[in-house]
Parts: C-alpha cells; structure tokens; sequence
C-alpha cells in the first residue's frame, strides 16, 4: 500500500511537471464551436477596425504552436492600410480582389528560407543549423512545412481573440514576394483576410468527410 501510495504521488509530481498550470482534458463547447464547428471561412466583412493589438495576441499564440527544432520559419505582414493595399491587388486573382480590398486587414503568411540562421537562439541545445548547411532542397522543405504549421495555428490564434479569418490562395505569390519581401529570403505562402465576418452572408457550410474517409488505425 506504501509503495502504491508513493507510486501514486510520484505520478501526480511528474504530471504536475509536465502540466504547470492546470487546465482541464477538454476545452469547453463554446471555445470549441469558436475555434472549428461555429466557425466558418468569411468573404464579406463589417466596417469595423480591427485592434493592432488583437493581432499581436494572435502572433504571440500561435508562436507557441510547435515547429521542428523550434525553426518557428513564418513572417507575417499585417496589410491594413489603403497604401499597402494598393500594392497588394495587383498581385491578386480578379475573383479575391473585392473580399481582399474590403476585408480590414490582410495577413500575408510567407516563410523564411533564412530560419537556419536563428537557430543558435531557439534551438541551443545542438548545432541545429549545421543540419541545414549546404542543403538547399532541407531547407526549403523544412521552411514551407513548418511555416504551413504556424500559418494554420495563426487561423486558430485569430478565431481564439475574436476575429474572423478568409484564409486564401488565388494570387501570385512571385508579385508579393516582389512587393513586400524584396531584399529577404521570405516567400509567400498564403493570404487571410481579417476583420469581423458578416454572417448574414454566409452560405451553407459545405460537407466534411466522416473519420472513416480520413483517418484509420493501424
């Protein structure tokens, strides 16, 4: 029984460890249905501003998303102004122009082929960046798919403050890089429209496949 009892006390230091703040096994139904079963992709926006520093919250939770080695390889540019978005249609397909120009802020999420470089500060325990030296196709692979990784938890980030997202492809990543990365190695991945969604003009959410259809166990 005192070995049980240690035992259990042992177990309940280490999840302590693990979990140093307590949080429940679940989020509840609202945050949930905020975040996936509510939520829904928006095209038409209301006029109403979006807070820069609702969009700094947003940043500061989705860098906590896990990357491999920590590469953490996503750049974000918040186009809020008319200025900004000028340069920004051009690069557009005709049928996102509108929802682009009338949505208050547009993320571009691009990825930075130079993350290696800033690996002796997020990944110090090893010389991370000498895994990448010389190997172009490494780092180009690793920098699209983690920077993908932080570009889905950055729609999440943004549904968890309160906002709305319209996250898109549909333009010409080669004119953005040109327009807002020039002098960088950061390269366009894709767009999210932001602001607060006018659900009035939602249509039906479009089906979903049954968990058979995506996933299985092995």
């Amino acid at each position: 029984m005192l070995t049980d009892t240690l035992a259990t006390a042992n177990d309940a230091r280490a999840t302590k460890a693990i979990r140093p703040v307590a949080w429940a096994d679940t989020i509840d139904d609202q945050s949930l249905d905020q975040l996936f079963r509510a939520a829904r992709t928006h095209y038409h926006w209301l006029e109403r501003p979006v807070p820069q520093a609702l969009l700094r919250r947003a940043i500061d939770l989705a860098k906590m998303g896990p990357t491999s080695a920590n590469t953490m390889p996503m750049r974000v540019v918040f186009v809020a102004s008319a200025e900004a978005k000028a340069r920004l249609k051009p690069a557009l397909a005709p049928q996102n122009v509108n929802k682009t120009m009338l949505a208050p802020v547009t993320a571009i999420v691009g990825y930075d082929l130079d993350f290696p470089d800033l690996l002796p500060k997020l990944f110090p325990h090893v010389d991370a960046r000498a895994w990448f030296a010389g190997n172009a196709a490494l780092i180009a692979d690793t920098a699209y798919r983690n920077g993908s990784l932080q570009g889905a938890y950055l729609i999440l980030a943004l549904r968890a403050v309160g906002l709305d997202v319209g996250p898109m492809s549909g333009f010409d990543p080669a004119k953005v890089d040109a327009e807002f990365f020039v002098g960088t190695r950061v390269r366009t991945n894709f767009l999210i429209n932001i602001g607060y969604g006018d659900t009035t003009k939602l249509f039906p959410r479009s089906p979903r496949l049954a968990f058979e259809e995506i996933a299985h166990f092995a």
